[in-house]
C-alpha cells in the first residue's frame, strides 16, 4: 500500500474495499487547491486501487478522491468532494486547517446527515513520495536488555524548545534531540531508553482548533508512516525533511548508546465522532476500519473518549497497524513501542483476549518481536481494565505503582503493605508471568509534574478552555499546606524531601523505572494536570532551575540514585523478591510477622541479601530504627538536601529516620563489590 518510488516511477495502491472510483490527484505545492492532474486508479479483485505513473519521483503531492455512496445509516460515508489522506503515506505536509469543508456531512433534521459538496483540498495536507534512503553508517541498535533500562519519556518539542544549549534553528525539532548536550544530559542521567510522546503526523481536533488551540500531546494521529511534519528543522519548504530528520535522529542517539521508543495511537483516528471531519479513513472505508454500532451504523462505538474507536479484529486493519509498525521498525530503526489505549488491541471482537490474533502475530514476526512491547493496559470500553492480562512478550504501565507509592509519601491512604508489594516486583498483577513486568512510574504526561504532585491539593486547568473539567480530579497529590507556590521555607523542604523519596522508591523498587521529562529539572505546569492543548511555557521545559543550587542539587540526587541502581545489581533484577532474598524489618530491627503488616506501618525495613538495606518512614514524626548487626555504609538519606559521592560509614546501631525520609545503607563501602 501507499506511493512507492522506484528510480523511474511510482506506483499507488490504496485499499478501499466498498468504494466505486478512486482517484489520484497530484499537486503543486501544499496549500493548492486545484490538482494540476487528476488520475484513475485501477481496482483489483482484492479491493485495491492501483496505478503507475512514470516519470514521477521524490517530492510529488498527491492525495486522493474516492467516489461510494454516501448512506451513514449504513455506515457509508463516501464523499469525492473530500481529499483524503494516505493511511500508507510516508510523509505527510502538515495538519489540516479548520474549516467546514472537512465535514462530509450537513446537519439534517435531527441525525439525518445531508452530503457536504464543499470542496476541501485547499484546507488538506497534501501526502508526499519519498525517497527512503538514508546512510545508517554502520550504527545499530543499541540492544539495551530490560533489566538496565531506564526509560525517559519525552515531547518532541516540548524537550528542547527552550534548552538554552540547542541552536535556536533546532529547538523543539527531531534534530534538538540529537544535539550534544541533550544527549549528555540523558546519559549522565542514567537513562538508557527515550520514549518519545507521539510522533506520527498529527491532525488536531477541529474544537481545537476553533479556538486557536492544537493537539499538543500528539495522540491524534492521522498518518501512522509518516513523522509530525512540524518537529522538522528547516523553513518547511522541503516535504521530506521530516523523514530524513527523525532518520537523523535515531542515528545519534543509538550512536550513543540510547533507544528510541515511540508511543503509538493506532486506538482512534482524529476523524472523531459521527459529527466529526472526513480526513481519511472515514471517506476510504469508514465500514471495513470503525466500529459502528449495529443498531446506529452513523454513529460509532468510542472505546477511547475521542469519539470512534478502530476495529482491530478485522484483518485488513491488523495488516495495516503491522505494517505501520514493521516500517518503524526497519526503515525507522526504532527500538520498541507503547500503544495508547492497550485493551482495545486484544478486543476480538469485544472482549479482551491475550490470544487475539495481533498479539500472535507480533510474537511471530521476525522483525518485530525482538523489540521492546508496552501496553498502556486499560481504554474505556466495557472491561477495559486489563493490568498484567497481556501477553508474556509485553511489558505494562503500573498505575497501582503510581498510585500506592504517592500514597505512601503522602502520610496516608497506603500502608507499608501496599508498599512492600511494589517494591518487590507487583506479583498481585506479573505473577502469572513469572518477573516484573511492570513499567513502575510515579508520574508520566497525564496528571501532574513531580514538582506538582507535591505542590497541589487540586488540578487547575481552567487554560484548557473546558472549565476544568477535563483532566482527573484526583490525582493522589499533597500540597502539603499551600496551594501552589509558597515561600514558606518548611513547605518548600517538606516538597523537595518528598520529591526525593518518590524518585528514590521508582529507581530501586522491582521492575522498569519510568522518569517523565522535566521531573529531574523541578519543570512545574502550574497545576494544569492535562495540558495537552497546551503548546506552549506551560509544557516546554524551562532548563534555568540547573542554575540554581536547589535545582542543581536535586538533578544530581536523581543521577545519584539511577548511578545507585546501577552500582547494587539486585536493583536491577526483575525477578520477584522471594523469602530468600529480602528480610522485612520493623523499626526495632526483628523481622516482620503477620500482625506488624495491620494497619497503616509507616515505617518499614527492606534487607536485601542480608547486605542491601532500604528504611522507609512515611509518617511526619521522626522515629529510631534498629540496624541489623554489622558494619554499615550510608548512601543516601533523603532528608539531606545534598548527596555525598562517597558513603558514610554509619557509628552505632540505631538510625533517627526524620519525618518522610528513605535511606539507603550497605554492608560494604564499595557498592560493585557488595550485594551480589
Amino acid at each position: 500500500m501507499g506511493a512507492h518510488w522506484d528510480g523511474r516511477g511510482v506506483d499507488f495502491a490504496l485499499h478501499a474495499v466498498e468504494a466505486t472510483a478512486v482517484h489520484l490527484c497530484l499537486f503543486e505545492r501544499p496549500e493548492s487547491r486545484e490538482a494540476q492532474r487528476v488520475v484513475a486508479l485501477d481496482r483489483h479483485r482484492d479491493g485495491v486501487f492501483r496505478c503507475r505513473l512514470e516519470g514521477l519521483g521524490p517530492g510529488t503531492l498527491y492525495g486522493y478522491r474516492v467516489e461510494g455512496a454516501f448512506a451513514p445509516r449504513q455506515g457509508l460515508r463516501f464523499n469525492r468532494s473530500k481529499l483524503l489522506v494516505d493511511p500508507y503515506a510516508r510523509a505527510i505536509t502538515g495538519e489540516p486547517r479548520y474549516s467546514s469543508s472537512l465535514l462530509g456531512h450537513l446537519d439534517g433534521d435531527g441525525e439525518a446527515l445531508r452530503y457536504n459538496p464543499e470542496d476541501s483540498a485547499g484546507e488538506m495536507p497534501k501526502c508526499v513520495v519519498v525517497d527512503p534512503a538514508f546512510d545508517w553508517q554502520g550504527v545499530s541498535r543499541p540492544g539495551v536488555p530490560w533489566r538496565e533500562t531506564v526509560i525517559y519519556e519525552c515531547h518532541v518539542k516540548g524537550m528542547t524548545q527552550r534548552h538554552p544549549q540547542v541552536d535556536g534553528g533546532l529547538r523543539g525539532t527531531y534534530l534538538g534531540l540529537a544535539q550534544p548536550a541533550v544527549i549528555d544530559h540523558w546519559r549522565r542521567l542514567g537513562v538508557t531508553s527515550v520514549q518519545l510522546l507521539p510522533v506520527h503526523q498529527i491532525a488536531s481536533e477541529m474544537h481545537l482548533l476553533a479556538r486557536n488551540q492544537r493537539n499538543y500531546w500528539g495522540y491524534s494521529s492521522l498518518g501512522h508512516f509518516a513523522p509530525h511534519a512540524a518537529y522538522a528543522s528547516g523553513d518547511g519548504t522541503d516535504p521530506q525533511r521530516p523523514l530524513r530528520d527523525f532518520k537523523g535522529m535515531v542515528q545519534q542517539l543509538h550512536r550513543a548508546g540510547l533507544e528510541v521508543l515511540l508511543d503509538v495511537v493506532y486506538n482512534h483516528s482524529p476523524e472523531g465522532d459521527h459529527l466529526g471531519p472526513t480526513l481519511s479513513w472515514r471517506g476510504i472505508d469508514n465500514r471495513g476500519v470503525y466500529r459502528l454500532p449495529k443498531a446506529a451504523l452513523h454513529r460509532y462505538t468510542d472505546f477511547t473518549g475521542c469519539g470512534n474507536s478502530i476495529d482491530i479484529h478485522r484483518p485488513a486493519v491488523r495488516r495495516w497497524i503491522l505494517d505501520s509498525l514493521r516500517y518503524w521498525a526497519t526503515d525507522m530503526q526504532v527500538d520498541g513501542f507503547r500503544f495508547d489505549l492497550a485493551t482495545f488491541l486484544g478486543r476480538d471482537p469485544l472482549a479482551f483476549s491475550s490470544a487475539a490474533p495481533i498479539f500472535e502475530e507480533i510474537s511471530r514476526d521476525p522483525v518485530l518481536a525482538p523489540l521492546k512491547w508496552i501496553a498502556e493496559p486499560w481504554d474505556l470500553g466495557p472491561g477495559g481494565y486489563r493490568l498484567g492480562q497481556f501477553p508474556d512478550l509485553w511489558r505494562e504501565w503500573n498505575d497501582r505503582y503510581r498510585i500506592e507509592v504517592r500514597r505512601f509519601w503522602r502520610g496516608y491512604g497506603a500502608t507499608a503493605a501496599h508498599l512492600a508489594r511494589r517494591l518487590s516486583g507487583s506479583d498481585d498483577a506479573f505473577l502469572h508471568k513469572g518477573y516484573a513486568a511492570g513499567i513502575n512510574y510515579v508520574v508520566s504526561h497525564d496528571g501532574f509534574t513531580l514538582v506538582d504532585l507535591v505542590s497541589y491539593a487540586k488540578k487547575h486547568n481552567e487554560a484548557n478552555g473546558e472549565g476544568n473539567r477535563d483532566g482527573s480530579s484526583d490525582d493522589t497529590s499533597s500540597n502539603w499546606g499551600h496551594e501552589g507556590e509558597t515561600d514558606d521555607v518548611a513547605i518548600q523542604t517538606l516538597r523537595r524531601r518528598t520529591r526525593r523519596n518518590l524518585i528514590a522508591t521508582l529507581a530501586w523498587s522491582r521492575g522498569t523505572p519510568m522518569v517523565a521529562q522535566g521531573d529531574e529539572l523541578g519543570h512545574s505546569q502550574r497545576g494544569n494536570n492535562n495540558p495537552y492543548c497546551q503548546d506552549n511555557d506551560t509544557t516546554w521545559l524551562d532548563w534555568s532551575p540547573l542554575a540554581t543550587a536547589q535545582g542543581a542539587a536535586f538533578h544530581r540526587f536523581v543521577q545519584r540514585v539511577l548511578t545507585l541502581r546501577r552500582t547494587f545489581p539486585i536493583l536491577q533484577d526483575l525477578d520477584f523478591l522471594s523469602p530468600d532474598q529480602v528480610t522485612w524489618l520493623t523499626p526495632e530491627g526483628s523481622e516482620m510477622g503477620a500482625g506488624d503488616w495491620q494497619g497503616e506501618a509507616p515505617s518499614l525495613g527492606m534487607l536485601l541479601h542480608a547486605n542491601l538495606l532500604l528504611v522507609f518512614h512515611g509518617a511526619a514524626q521522626s522515629v529510631q530504627f534498629q540496624l541489623p548487626p554489622g558494619s554499615w555504609w550510608q548512601w543516601i538519606d533523603t532528608a539531606q538536601e545534598e548527596v555525598v559521592e562517597t558513603p558514610l560509614q554509619w557509628r552505632g546501631r540505631e538510625l533517627e529516620m526524620q519525618g518522610f525520609s528513605l535511606r539507603l545503607l550497605s554492608r560494604s563501602a564499595e557498592g560493585s563489590k557488595g550485594p551480589p
